[in-house]
């Protein structure tokens, strides 16, 4: 008898994605039973995932960085990679802009009394500045213990910058950072076996308490921000992977449904590197190089994060009466596209930054609170988006290593 196939993976999160919106759908009238008893579990798996994002990032940047064993080689991935980055946030905010200036004249404006309701403790965006200095931390340890990823990629890169720079001296720290690396990366593999589990939790308690009637209000807006992310998605990752990779879409996207499913649940890039880091290197990416790129686009590569800034800031407008110019939206991109930057990779950040946007086109941030209640709904579509993006970057700058490679060797063999 044949040994009965064993369903993959991606097959039991997409299970778990479904029978969560079933049974949460069963909860609608009783939202509290699954906030006590069901969403604990989900964030019992998120747990797990967020206490190995900095030990992943620390020794899988150090170890990738090590591995290119050339400080210039760590620059060029990091520039080109920068820079495509910003390149797809741009392109991101402006598809964004397109769509939802093409339903505008169906957005409600809402009368004064609605607006004078409104109320939304806006956190402080910081500055240009403030973000660059605060990427280069004071104290080695506070950064990996308050998660903030900018000052953490930073010390992984000096830490493998300092082994290559130590030369033979440093081989036996990198021969270390490489073991824990391993071995964290068996930890890693043991929690996203139980994927599963957390992305029904999580699916369940989202469905039983947003439920239709509050998505139905704003369902508009949401399906304008739902039909950008998916151009960006076609269109640009779809073109990328073709045209940059050489890789099919529908191999890539397929490929990619394990982490997309799992973004599009837990909302943070961060949680769900791991998996990303699986996928993208199942499709062929370099470890090495994937475990430089990924990180650095789970902290700076926003694509989603800028399309919900973009279409919701002119949602927010319309709300208010407010007809906003061509330099509106060029400031829209511009602000968008540098506070994607500042966007940390976790849950509910881009809210945060929309602040950001909103005040430098003079919309009142309270306006913010027209969408709040729905923010979980725009956030899931938005990181699922974002890790992406991040995996594109992977496999292109992959290629690109592969054919220098293979030049230097052909270079080589002829001398």
């Amino acid at each position: 008898m044949k040994e009965k196939k064993k369903l993959s993976l991606p097959a039991w999160i997409f299970i778990g994605m479904f029978a969560g919106i079933l049974v949460g759908l069963c909860f609608l009238k009783n939202p509290s039973f699954t906030a006590t008893w069901i969403k604990p579990i989900g964030t019992i798996y998120i747990n797990l995932l967020k206490c190995l994002v900095v030990p992943v990032v620390i020794f899988s940047i150090a170890d990738g960085v090590i591995n290119l064993k050339d400080l210039r080689r760590v620059g060029s991935v990091g520039v080109k990679t920068f820079v495509y980055y910003m390149l797809t946030t741009a392109i991101a905010i402006v598809i964004g802009l397109l769509v939802v200036n093409i339903f505008k004249g169906f957005f409600p404006a809402l009368d004064n009394a609605s607006l004078e309701s409104l109320e939304y403790a806006a956190k402080e965006s910081p500055s240009v500045m403030d973000v660059i200095v605060n990427i280069f931390p004071s104290n080695f340890l506070q950064p990996m213990v308050s998660t903030d990823m900018l000052p953490v990629i930073v010390i992984a890169l000096l830490i493998g910058a300092g082994v290559l720079a130590a030369g033979a001296e440093g081989s036996m720290v990198g021969r270390a950072i490489k073991s824990v690396n391993a071995v964290v990366l068996k930890i890693m593999m043991m929690v996203i076996k139980i994927t599963p589990i957390g992305v029904f939790c999580l699916m369940t308690d989202v469905v039983a308490a947003n439920g239709p009637k509050i998505v139905g209000k704003l369902f508009l807006i949401i399906a304008v921000a739902y039909i950008s992310y998916i151009i960006h998605l076609v269109v640009v990752y779809g073109l990328s992977v073709r045209c940059l990779s050489g890789m099919s879409p529908i191999k890539f996207f397929k490929g990619m449904a394990p982490a997309m499913i799992t973004a599009f649940t837990t909302t943070s890039s961060n949680a769900t590197l791991p998996l990303t880091n699986e996928c993208v290197t199942k499709l062929g990416a370099k470890p090495e190089i994937s475990s430089f790129v990924l990180p650095l686009g789970a902290t700076i590569n926003m694509d989603g994060s800028a399309i919900y800034q973009a279409v919701t800031s002119v949602f927010i407008a319309c709300c208010y009466g407010i007809d906003l110019s061509i330099g509106d939206m060029a400031m829209i991109v511009l602000t968008a596209t540098l506070a994607s930057i500042g966007t940390a990779g976790v849950s509910g950040a881009g809210m945060i930054m929309l602040a950001m946007v909103l005040t430098s086109i003079g919309i009142p941030v309270e306006g913010i609170a027209i969408v709040a209640g729905v923010d979980k709904i725009f956030d899931m579509g938005r990181t699922a988006l974002n890790i992406t993006g991040d995996a594109t970057a992977a496999l292109w700058m992959s290629r690109i290593e592969e054919k220098k490679a293979a030049k230097k060797a052909a270079a080589e063999a002829n001398a």
